[in-house]
């Protein structure tokens, strides 16, 4: 998953540093998108109050700085902390903002998204056809991909026995431009959520949030929207490719089982109210639509921020101290803090954790169940963990859910995303 992440970021750095893309800032350039697309007559005004507005943003921001500091010297506060956090904050803030974009715009994206949504629910490809321009190669490139997750999506719901009855999203557009007559770049971060029930049990409902960032272009023609190039961080990339598992007697195991009361210490539910709150573009705060920690450097850019994640939830729920092996600081983390196959060494050989199982989904899917919110699990690819999850939940059957970032997952079925046989799962139960 890391590699598929450091790509898709590669490839967003390259995007907005060609002079092609040259992607507009919404807020700082004031551009309005209404449904016919037509620009504002006071483009010029507009630029004059930005000028304006930056110089004094300048001014502010100088005499900001020299308040701050006057108040680190008065109250011993170590500068270089908030400095480190500011990484954060500029994202929290970056991807929440309000933007000048209209609204209605967003409501258009949404629709395109909840119709895709609805055709990979129904597997209805016909329908998902007419969502792209299949006739340039990364329209077709992008149709492809998605009949290929629509398939995984239907593998994946046969072997464990589910129905899904409802998969919605919510849209934030972050960047765009109009880069022809009709034609706009987008960067936006989507919030999808998918409800779904056991076929033995549809009065009880589940769901699960999965957040991810998009990089497209879509072409208005005829009042709608047609995908022409799409690229985003795809939560199910490590299973497109998923081969047929013995799902027959998987599934009939997990119809058999039931609800799993849980019994959770104070500082469990602390893990899982700090896990919920800050798990990024899945996040389950209502208002928003992303949020980390601004207390801790984002580690995507680094290579993947899953295991920092997962040592921040551990840390936060006041069980766990730092020591010299497995600690943060200032914006610089020890590998068994940061790094998946050092986060997941430093839990076995320290004592804090230990395996309730280790293997392929067949060889470890039964021992899952014994898996509460606060433990681990880690994936496996050629050898090395890859990424790692927190448990922060359980569904009407008993069955795990876990929340992480990269991509951004909030009470999302464990081995959802990673079904293929070449991928080994690390189950271990955490000390809390």
């Amino acid at each position: 998953m890391i590699e598929y992440k450091r790509f898709f970021k590669i490839l967003l750095v390259l995007s907005l540093s060609i002079g092609e893309i040259n992607f507009i800032n919404l807020k700082d350039n004031s551009y309005i998108y209404t449904q016919n697309k037509t620009i504002y007559e006071n483009e010029d005004n507009n630029k004059k109050q930005e000028e304006s507005t930056k110089q004094n943003k300048g001014s502010n921001l100088r005499q900001d700085e020299k308040q701050n500091k006057d108040d680190d010297k008065n109250k011993g506060v170590n500068n270089n902390q908030n400095i480190q956090a500011e990484d954060g904050n500029k994202k929290n803030k970056d991807m929440n903002k309000s933007q000048d974009i209209s609204k209605e715009y967003e409501v258009y994206l949404k629709d395109l998204f909840d119709f895709r949504n609805k055709a990979l629910m129904d597997q209805n490809e016909e329908i998902l056809k007419g969502l792209y321009n299949t006739d340039i190669k990364f329209g077709l490139w992008a149709y492809e991909h998605e009949i290929k997750k629509m398939q995984y999506l239907k593998n994946w719901s046969d072997k464990q026995g589910v129905v899904f009855d409802e998969i919605d999203a919510k849209v934030k557009v972050n960047k765009m431009r109009e880069r022809e007559e009709n034609l706009y770049g987008i960067i936006c971060t989507v919030c999808t959520k998918y409800k779904y029930y056991y076929k033995n049990q549809p009065e009880m409902k589940n769901e699960f949030q999965i957040g991810t960032q998009h990089y497209l272009h879509v072409k208005v023609k005829d009042d709608k929207y047609v995908i022409r190039k799409e690229w985003y961080s795809d939560p199910f990339a490590d299973s497109l490719n998923l081969e047929h598992i013995n799902s027959q007697e998987i599934k009939s195991y997990i119809l058999a089982q039931n609800q799993i009361q849980l019994d959770l210490s104070d500082r469990q539910k602390k893990a899982i109210d700090y896990a919920h709150k800050y798990c990024g573009a899945a996040t389950n705060v209502s208002d928003r639509i992303y949020l980390i920690n601004p207390n801790y450097k984002d580690f995507n850019g680094d290579g993947g921020d899953c295991a920092n994640f997962a040592s921040q939830i551990m840390f936060e729920s006041g069980t766990f101290s730092k020591n010299p092996t497995w600690n943060y600081e200032n914006g610089s983390a020890t590998k068994a803090w940061v790094n998946a196959q050092g986060f997941k060494n430093y839990l076995i050989y320290s004592g804090r954790g230990y395996y309730l199982g280790k293997g392929s989904y067949e060889e470890v899917y039964k021992q899952a169940y014994k898996l509460r919110p606060g433990d681990i699990v880690g994936y496996e690819k050629n050898g090395r963990i890859t990424h790692v999850s927190t448990v922060t939940g359980l569904d009407s059957k008993g069955y795990p859910l876990v929340t992480c970032h990269n991509t951004d997952r909030l009470l999302v079925p464990w081995d959802l995303g990673w079904s293929d046989k070449s991928i080994r799962f690390h189950l271990i139960k955490v000390n809390y």
